[in-house]
């Protein structure tokens, strides 16, 4: 994305014009909750999302909800809402079921990727929301320091979107850096290795399911160590799913590579499925259940952990999250560990008391610099440390179910989002079923 232009600059190319409430750019998990939940709340909303189906990365890349409990047997869900009601669609469909974290010791969530498009997309049918799929926004435009809106290209040319406020939940921040608000990115300092994920079929679970991490890694060293197989990364994460015989993987590691960069992730795909095939192999050789197993599919596109991160009116730290910090403007609740894929092959792991919660502040939701828009999602304001917790999915629908309803609140009262009543934004957020 270039810098933001006037609406002149594109006077001659735009073929139309839409106007709406509520504009949300990215149809992720994020965005999709902001959408649902600006909607219940009376707006019109539009939503822009760049692929053929709603879900982001919850249906290209990660078929598992982490975040939705803090660690332990009996923990109680931090995340409620219109978050609870997705699941609920799930289970109710037969395709979801909850299996426990070795490594976070928190209950997770794991379902059918398709079916979680339908849901989506009943979802934000049911809601109202007026659904832009097949558009990718390539600029944005302000007056003076508030956003107008976006310029978006699709099947039917360039469009015009424009809205009373924008929720940029993109993932990589791409409309708040379209308007100059500031943020970090891989150019400042490392961000996490990205992932190609894929999915088995024909595994023996029950076998496959018996050998524990210490065996798993030592068969992988002798792999590597022994034989030559190229494994990047050691932390070979394989689990069930709702379907009988498949499970899901999270192996392979691409390094060193800006998500915001073209050229780089395009040499990240490449890489990630030839991991992904390499990852195979050896489950095959060397891991009992795997002989007969064979590829379903990769992820849609490469997963990306960490882009851009923008800079808002409060950055959460590393710091807050290890303290379970409080804060009076809380939107939402996060227990996640501090998980930071590195570089190597290692997982940094930096765990919350047991009982341990921290909040998301509102003020995370607002970048600097611009008014009439917020943030929801990977992109919030938050320095490195605490986005490797704060960045799992539960939490990121949390942000946008908030984002939503200020969004609504700032429409239906001509404000901007930092004019929202905390007040009444937190007892709308509370009468959904919201925890903060």
């Amino acid at each position: 994305m270039k810098r933001s232009r006037t609406t002149e600059t594109y006077s001659t190319t735009v073929k139309s014009f839409w106007q709406t409430d509520i504009l949300v750019i990215g149809g992720g998990p994020a965005g999709v909750i902001a959408a649902l939940a600006a909607a219940e709340q009376g707006a019109a909303v539009t939503l822009v999302e760049r692929y053929g189906f709603l879900g982001g990365i919850s249906t290209q890349v990660i078929d598992t909800f982490c975040g939705y409990y803090p660690p332990g047997d009996n923990a109680k869900r931090i995340i409620g809402g219109i978050p609870d009601r997705v699941v609920d669609a799930l289970m109710q469909r037969g395709k979801a079921l909850y299996r426990m974290c070795p490594y976070s010791g928190s209950k997770l969530i794991t379902y059918d990727p398709p079916t979680l498009k339908v849901v989506w997309e009943t979802m934000a049918q049911q809601a109202g929301v007026r659904v832009l799929l097949h558009t990718f926004v390539v600029d944005a435009w302000r007056d003076r320091d508030r956003i107008m809106g976006v310029v978006a290209v699709n099947k039917g040319g360039f469009v015009r979107l424009q809205a009373g406020v924008v929720i940029d939940a993109s993932g990589d921040a791409d409309v708040a850096a379209a308007v100059g608000v500031p943020f970090e990115s891989a150019e400042h300092g490392p961000v996490q290795p990205l992932t190609t994920t894929f999915r088995l079929m024909k595994v023996d679970v029950e076998r496959a399911q018996q050998v524990e991490e210490a065996e798993l890694q030592a068969l992988m060293t002798e792999a590597v160590e022994g034989n030559g197989y190229d494994l990047p990364g050691r932390n070979a994460i394989f689990y069930i799913t709702p379907l009988a015989g498949v499970v899901g993987t999270n192996m392979t590691r691409i390094s060193g590579i800006d998500p915001t960069d073209p050229l780089q992730l395009s040499e990240a795909e490449r890489q990630g499925r030839r991991q992904a095939i390499e990852y195979m192999r050896f489950l095959k050789d060397y891991v009992p259940g795997f002989e007969n197993a064979e590829l379903v599919n990769f992820s849609t596109q490469i997963g990306i952990r960490e882009s851009r991160r923008i800079f808002g009116d409060y950055r959460l730290t590393g710091e807050d999250v290890l303290s379970g910090r409080s804060f009076e403007d809380a939107i939402a609740k996060g227990a996640w560990p501090i998980e930071e894929h590195q570089a190597k092959h290692d997982i940094r792991w930096q765990h919350l008391s047991d009982g341990v919660a921290y909040d998301i502040p509102y003020r995370s939701l607002l970048p600097q610099r611009v008014e009439g828009l917020l943030v929801a999602g990977r992109c919030l304001s938050a320095d490195h440390d605490a986005h490797a917790s704060v960045r799992v999915m539960a939490q990121c629908m949390a942000m946008g179910q908030a984002a939503g309803v200020a969004a609504a609140l700032a429409s239906d009262k001509s404000l901007m989002p930092r004019e929202v009543s905390m007040a009444e934004l937190q007892d709308c957020l509370r009468e959904l079923g919201a925890v903060i």
